[in-house]
């Protein structure tokens, strides 16, 4: 029995949202279903690989985000330092006792 091979008329085309941008979750999972839904059902995907890429995937959206925690607290941190600054500016010194 001869098997025809199995074609999709619509055709999906998958682009990052801007030229140069990383690819955000959302993305990833739209590739992740494409790759699903035209993969050959005598040959899928192998479970492994899938498991490791969401894996990888939820570690570097976990490391993205402590990335913006720490830069949050960087910015809280200067803006701190800078205002004790001012701070110190402003004091008169105490006079001196002689």
């Amino acid at each position: 029995m001869a098997v025809n091979n199995v074609t999709n008329a619509n055709n999906v085309v998958l682009q990052p949202k801007g030229a140069g941008q990383q690819m955000g979750q959302s993305d990833f999972l739209r590739l992740m279903t494409a790759q699903l839904s035209q993969q050959d059902p005598f040959n899928p995907v192998d479970n492994q690989q899938m498991v490791a890429q969401m894996a990888q995937f939820s570690s570097l959206a976990g490391i993205s985000e402590t990335n913006t925690t720490l830069q949050q607290i960087s910015e809280q941190l200067a803006a701190q330092t800078q205002l004790l600054k001012d701070i110190k500016a402003a004091t008169p010194a105490p006079a001196p006792t002689t």
